[in-house]
C-alpha cells in the first residue's frame, strides 16, 4: 500500500544519463534542465501523479508512474526502458519515512540499480526537531520520521556506498552560489550570519552506490 509520506521521484537516461528526480505536483524540472536526450521517469504516489496528469503528459522520453518509492513494482518498469548511469533525485521525500523504509530504499536502488548517483536531502535533528515551530512544515499534516545527522553514516548502509558531495544552504559551492539569482544569494548570506540549527542540519548530498 503506497505510503503518504512516499518521496516522489523522476528517472532520466540517455547513452549519458539515467536519473530519477522527485516531482512536486507542479514541478516543472523536466521541462528546466531536460537536456534533449535524457529518458525521465516521475514516481510518486497515484494521487500526486493523477493531479499531475491534469497539467503535464507522457512523452517518448517522459514517463509518470504513480507507486510508492518503497514498493519494487516501479523498478520494473524503468529497468527494460533505461540505460546506465542512473541518477535518482529525491526532494523532500526521504525524512517523510521511518528509518527502515530509507534503507529499504537505499537497499532498492542498490540491487537494482548498482553503481547510480543519488542527490537526497536530509534533515539533522536541530530541523527535525523543531518541526512544530517551523514556518512552513507546522502547516502541513507530514512529518519527517528520519533524521540524519551526518550523511557520511549513510555509507555503513551498503558497504562501496560513497558521499560524492554533502553541503549546507550556508556552504554552497561558490561557482554555484554565483549562478543563484541576488535575492536568493542575500538569503544564504543572511542564514550563515544566523548559523540557525534548523539550517546547518539541512544537508543536500550527492551519494555513489555500489
Amino acid at each position: 500500500m503506497p505510503k503518504r509520506s512516499s518521496p516522489r521521484s523522476t528517472t532520466t537516461s540517455d547513452a549519458s544519463t539515467n536519473s530519477r528526480a522527485s516531482p512536486a505536483p507542479y514541478c516543472t524540472r523536466y521541462e528546466r534542465v531536460d537536456n534533449g536526450r535524457a529518458r525521465w521517469f516521475e514516481l510518486d504516489l497515484p494521487d500526486v501523479i493523477g493531479l499531475r496528469e491534469k497539467f503535464f503528459t507522457d512523452s517518448p522520453r517522459r514517463t509518470m508512474i504513480a507507486a510508492s518509492v518503497t514498493e519494487e513494482t516501479w523498478t520494473a518498469e524503468v529497468a527494460p526502458h533505461s540505460s546506465e548511469p542512473y541518477l535518482f533525485v529525491a526532494e523532500a521525500a526521504l525524512p517523510y519515512l521511518h528509518e527502515p523504509e530509507v534503507r529499504q530504499v537505499f537497499g532498492l536502488l542498490a540491487d537494482r540499480f548498482p553503481g547510480s548517483l543519488l542527490a537526497l536531502d536530509t534533515a539533522g535533528p536541530g530541523f527535525f526537531d523543531t518541526q512544530e515551530q517551523h514556518d512552513a512544515l507546522s502547516k502541513v499534516e507530514a512529518r519527517m520520521r528520519w533524521y540524519c545527522p551526518d550523511p557520511a553514516d549513510l555509507t555503513d548502509w551498503h558497504p562501496g556506498t560513497e558521499v560524492v558531495a554533502s553541503h549546507t544552504l550556508t556552504s554552497l559551492p561558490d561557482p554555484l552560489l554565483a549562478e543563484l539569482p541576488a535575492v536568493h544569494q542575500q538569503m544564504m548570506s543572511a542564514l550563515a550570519e544566523q548559523r540557525l540549527p534548523q539550517a546547518e542540519g539541512y544537508r543536500l548530498s550527492l551519494l555513489r552506490l555500489p
